[in-house]
């Protein structure tokens, strides 16, 4: 094909083609049946990254934003912050696809999971693998903007993303495991900004590995019928009875947690503030799961979120009016 030789030609052959694209748009019988389907399998894909349920970007991203607040004493640079949302967006969207594909055999006996795309069918197994490291290579080339200290803890968090849905297996405390999964961000964020990881990073780590293991047994306690039943394992079935009175403590020895981190790093009312929300939000959910009903349970899953955002909150403007 020969180039244009003037600038009016290259408008003439642009022209031409968007008016045969419209005349494909307006006419063709190609649109009309071809157009929805195509459609409904991007929307199948979004559901496979469970965009259309964002609660797990933000527990995912909460623990990653406080990390990114302290290390930077309450200024993270543009850049970083934008790697780090990015990067929480990616791996948690590549999380759901692996994870799909390891209960592609159990998600159709469970009531909840049953019309999840993989499971129902309307996605095959390679194109979820395929979706899985489409996202985790875009995941990683962001990570190559960071420093080399913070990709090597960026591929061992890629190893936990992966080995998670195939631990939930055998490890009767699959909670944590994922909490330090859904934390690994936090070492990641000190390194990135600080070139080491302190022990209030550590700290910060087992703190959001409590509060993973309080809200992902409540979610656990939605399934567990259905768990028990095909042989999954989670903190609801090993609590049993004593569930509630766990997921309690739990939730106090969060708040201590965080109130020593709090402490290593000197921080004051606003902060005191925030945590004090958090508790109450803790309280309202041992109060939405007193009866083990599902929908209260899953209700109390989602309100961990106003958790995640109110110890968020008491941190920046205890940086923002304190320091």
């Amino acid at each position: 094909m020969s180039l244009p030789n003037s600038g009016v030609e290259l408008i003439e052959r642009v022209a031409e083609r968007w008016r045969w694209f419209v005349y494909r748009v307006r006419f063709h019988p190609w649109t009309t049946h071809e157009l929805p389907r195509i459609l409904g399998g991007l929307m199948d894909y979004a559901r496979l990254m469970r965009l259309d349920r964002p609660i797990g970007i933000w527990l995912l991203l909460w623990p990653t934003l406080w990390a990114l607040w302290i290390s930077s004493r309450g200024k993270p640079g543009p850049r970083t912050f934008i790697i780090f949302v990015a990067g929480t967006v990616l791996m948690r969207s590549a999380g759901c696809a692996i994870n799909d594909y390891a209960d592609r055999s159990f998600d159709p006996r469970v009531a909840r999971t049953k019309d999840r795309p993989l499971a129902a069918g309307r996605i095959s197994t390679l194109e979820a693998l395929i979706l899985f490291a489409v996202l985790s290579f875009s995941a990683l080339m962001l990570a190559l903007q960071l420093n080399r200290s913070t990709l090597l803890l960026a591929v061992a968090g890629g190893f936990l993303a992966i080995s998670y849905p195939f631990v939930k297996r055998f490890l009767p405390v699959p909670q944590m495991y994922l909490g330090v999964t859904f934390g690994w961000g936090i070492p990641m964020a000190f390194e990135a900004q600080l070139e080491q990881v302190p022990r209030v990073a550590w700290l910060l780590l087992l703190a959001n590995v409590l509060w993973v293991t309080v809200y992902d047994t409540i979610y656990a306690m939605v399934d567990r019928d259905d768990d028990i039943k095909i042989g999954v394992r989670s903190t609801a079935i090993l609590f049993g009875d004593s569930d509630r009175h766990i997921i309690a403590l739990l939730q106090f020895m969060t708040l201590a947690s965080l109130y020593l981190v709090g402490r290593m790093i000197h921080m004051g009312n606003w902060y005191l503030a925030g945590l004090g929300a958090g508790a109450a939000f803790f309280v309202y959910q041992l109060w939405l799961i007193r009866n083990r009903d599902r929908d209260a349970c899953f209700r109390a899953f989602l309100n961990n979120n106003y958790f995640g955002l109110a110890v968020f909150l008491g941190m920046a403007l205890e940086y923002q009016f304190a320091r």
